[in-house]
């Protein structure tokens, strides 16, 4: 039987696509594309240092964001809601190679990569019945 953890891990990587939340000098959202990293449980990303998202964090690590199925058929409705802690990593790390791996027309762009460490993840899955929430929290 598979743990909290691992159906959580197994819808996000059925995904690619996060929404991140920031907090600095003011309040910003992005998207950014994401690749997992599922034995440090995080994502990785890709952001120029200059956008308003990646200055927020320059000033406060601490993100927030979500991964969602869009769909209108309310017993598929699938979503996850995170919290962590987002740093760069190094050019040429396994995590980067993770990213490259997954997406590999970026490395023409030459991204600089971030790594958002998971705290806690919330799950709503109404495929398991209506409602049905799973949380994951990381033990510090």
């Amino acid at each position: 039987m598979a743990t909290d953890l691992q159906r959580i891990e197994a819808f996000i990587k059925k995904h690619h696509l996060l929404s991140l939340s920031t907090m600095g000098e003011t309040l910003w959202c992005c998207s950014l594309f994401y690749a997992y990293d599922t034995a440090e449980a995080a994502f990785i990303v890709a952001s120029d240092r200059e956008t308003q998202h990646m200055h927020n964090v320059s000033l406060n690590p601490f993100v927030a964001g979500t991964v969602a199925w869009e769909t209108k058929t309310v017993g598929k409705i699938q979503g996850i809601q995170f919290s962590g802690e987002m740093e760069k990593i190094a050019d040429h790390s396994d995590q980067a190679s993770l990213y490259l791996e997954r997406f590999p027309y970026a490395r023409v762009m030459n991204p600089t990569l971030w790594k958002i460490t998971i705290h806690r993840i919330k799950m709503t899955d109404n495929t398991l019945g209506f409602g049905k929430k799973i949380t994951w929290s990381r033990e510090i």
